[in-house]
């Protein structure tokens, strides 16, 4: 655990930005409660829930092709 989590709010008092609860609504309709100094709810474009890379969705590129090309102009050159 973190140590501020441990011992409580530690913070100077009056010099801090309010540290308050928000939401971050996705444009999946995902919404993440959280805290922030914001102030103000926020909508965001991408979350856990929709990103190709945590849904599983996610597209690989065809490299394979890419090094064959590159070894094909290039050779076996030395520097």
């Amino acid at each position: 655990m973190w140590r501020h989590q441990l011992r409580g709010n530690n913070v100077k008092p009056k010099i801090h930005p309010a540290y308050g609860p928000m939401k971050a609504t996705c444009s999946c309709g995902n919404v993440i409660e959280t805290q922030s100094t914001l102030g103000e709810d926020i909508r965001i474009d991408v979350c856990s829930e929709c990103h190709p890379f945590y849904t599983g969705k996610q597209k690989i590129l065809d490299t394979a092709g890419r090094v064959d090309r590159f070894k094909k102009r290039f050779g076996s050159r030395r520097v």
